[in-house]
């Protein structure tokens, strides 16, 4: 049975030891940003300096998108092993909660049929890290209210462009939708 760093990355996408993203990357206010872990793509998870006792997470592509996707790395935990959150944001529709849900649910479905022990995974990765395994619906609310807040405050730059918006046009995958 694979370990919790390796269910992290081979399951979820996200790997402690792919934090060296390449560059100077920090806030667009100018405050430093910690990586933290990468995704097989090039993208990279980010801690920001405490704000009120939290460090929020954000998360920059290697495709230019990016933003908040919690206000700290136990939310951002549930959210990366409970859903697939990045195709959730890439089909939001702009930013759309209920194309959201539509969404993940077709998501939800594929990686079931793709993964047949992505429920055993995400249990034993949560009951590890001592997080919450919150249904799907819930975790795309809460996604879409830290993605929704991403400006002004965690607007991610690389020093030569800013990074985002988190959301993506989309409401299904082109040529022939959610099969």
């Amino acid at each position: 049975m694979p370990d919790i760093h390796g269910l992290l990355r081979a399951s979820f996408e996200f790997d402690i030891e792919r934090n060296e993203p390449g560059g100077e990357f920090r806030l667009a206010s100018g405050e430093p940003l910690e990586p933290i872990a990468g995704d097989f793509t090039g993208g990279t998870y980010f801690l920001c300096p405490e704000r009120g006792g939290r460090c929020a997470m954000v998360f920059a592509s290697s495709e230019g998108a990016g933003g908040l996707i919690a206000d700290d790395l136990a939310g951002a935990l549930e959210i990366i092993i409970g859903l697939a959150w990045q195709d959730c944001l890439g089909f939001s529709g702009g930013g759309d909660l209920g194309v959201m849900q539509t969404s993940a649910q077709h998501l939800e479905t594929r990686l079931i049929r793709t993964n047949p022990e992505i429920a055993e995974e995400r249990a034993r990765v949560a009951a590890a890290l001592s997080l919450r395994a919150l249904p799907v619906s819930d975790l795309v609310i809460r996604l879409h209210a830290a993605a929704s807040r991403t400006e002004p405050h965690y607007v991610v730059t690389d020093g030569r462009d800013l990074y985002g918006p988190p959301f993506g046009e989309y409401s299904a995958p082109r040529h022939g939708g959610w099969r």
